[in-house]
């Protein structure tokens, strides 16, 4: 049963469904199969992605780390002093940006549900979680999307700046297709089985191997079914802009 979120009038045909299952196996048996860690609240998986955002993974750690040292509690982080929240999380970059949204969301979820935690949003429909999710400010389609993958067991595909690259060059989406439609379009090319490993497995694709410049097409596993290797219709889908929420 395909993802409610994937809707009618923005739907890859079967032939792009069936490259999708072909490079879904082929991933699967290069990389094998992923594993993305203990399961996190999802308040703290929404915090850390949000840490994440045009950053690397070890820096957004180190962030959510320090961030977690100096506050143990979300209610202390939300009512922290900004100057004092923006230091922890220096190491994340944007700091003067991140560290108002972190505090402005967490008082808006105060407001909203009365204390500081979303295992409400387990269970509901994924078009109603990501709704609720992306309507605060420095939470965009991806944000919410890995928050519903990866800590609300609500199928989702989440689609990173590598994906965006790496997914535009094998064809498996229309070279202008925005990243924020992108997240739809890719949710109905994979099965939502699939979301999680198929997102880990392409982010590393595109870290090894599909780098945004000079790639190492020749020892790519799905090179041979890869429009940008075979020289097959324009491909322009680098974006050099800051990653997307």
């Amino acid at each position: 049963m395909r993802n409610r979120l994937a809707q009618p009038e923005c739907r890859p045909g079967n032939d792009l469904v069936e490259k999708g299952h072909f490079i879904q196996a082929a991933l699967l048996k290069y990389y094998g199969r992923p594993v993305w860690g203990a399961q996190t609240a999802p308040l703290d998986e929404l915090v850390s992605t949000i840490l994440s955002q045009n950053t690397n993974d070890h820096n957004r750690d180190r962030a959510f780390l320090a961030l977690r040292a100096k506050y143990p509690s979300w209610e202390e982080v939300r009512d922290a002093h900004e100057e004092d929240v923006i230091d922890a999380i220096r190491p994340a970059g944007l700091a003067p940006k991140k560290g108002p949204r972190i505090q402005s969301i967490l008082r808006q979820i105060t407001e909203e549900r009365g204390d500081l935690n979303l295992d409400f949003l387990r269970g509901i429909p994924p078009d109603e979680a990501r709704a609720w999710l992306i309507k605060f400010n420095g939470v965009g389609p991806k944000t919410a999307a890995i928050v519903m993958q990866f800590s609300l067991d609500t199928p989702a595909f989440p689609v990173d700046t590598h994906i965006y690259r790496v997914t535009g060059r094998l064809g498996l989406r229309p070279v202008k297709m925005s990243r924020e439609k992108a997240h739809d379009w890719l949710s109905a090319v994979f099965d939502p089985q699939d979301y999680g490993p198929a997102h880990l497995n392409l982010i590393r694709l595109g870290r090894e191997i599909c780098h945004p410049r000079n790639p190492s097409c020749t020892i790519c596993p799905v090179h041979q079914i890869c429009k940008y290797y075979t020289g097959i219709g324009s491909i322009d889908a680098e974006d050099q802009t800051l990653e997307l929420m």
